[in-house]
């Protein structure tokens, strides 16, 4: 009996332990944080290259008002971010045909970013994911055909 309480007792080799598992429980989350972090800046990246680059090409050649949603589309997936969950907007600060020439075109991208590691039904309905936005106004070409 007296054997047994000497070696509930003994505290040796339980400082490592606490230490390890201290350490697991702190340090699992923050590479999450990490890698959700990481991620979500990859897609705003995306997101902001996509407005500009969708509102310069339109500046450019307003003709082509159809092929916007498919530019987009490409750019996003460049950064990992699905199409299908891309939102494309064109609005023009000028009254008339949009985009006319001389005026301002402004492209409003909206996607939802999913959590990385979350299940398919968490992310497909929004729940588990951030919201990104970005847009980019630029001033339509006078040269170019109208649409």
């Amino acid at each position: 009996m007296r054997r047994l309480k000497r070696l509930i007792a003994d505290q040796r080799g339980s400082a490592s332990l606490e230490f390890i598992g201290a350490g697991v429980l702190l340090l699992v989350p923050l590479v999450y944080l990490i890698i959700a972090l990481a991620q979500i800046q990859s897609h705003t990246f995306g997101v902001d290259a996509a407005a500009r680059y969708a509102a310069r090409v339109l500046a450019q050649n307003p003709a082509e008002v159809d092929l916007v949603g498919s530019n987009v589309a490409i750019i996003v997936e460049q950064y990992g971010l699905p199409a299908d969950r891309v939102q494309v907007s064109i609005t023009c600060a000028d009254p008339g045909p949009c985009p006319s020439p001389g005026g301002l075109v402004t492209i409003t991208v909206t996607a939802a970013s999913p959590l990385p590691l979350m299940p398919d039904f968490l992310t497909s309905n929004g729940g588990a994911s951030v919201t990104l936005t970005a847009s980019s106004t630029h001033r339509v070409s006078e040269y170019g055909e109208a649409p």
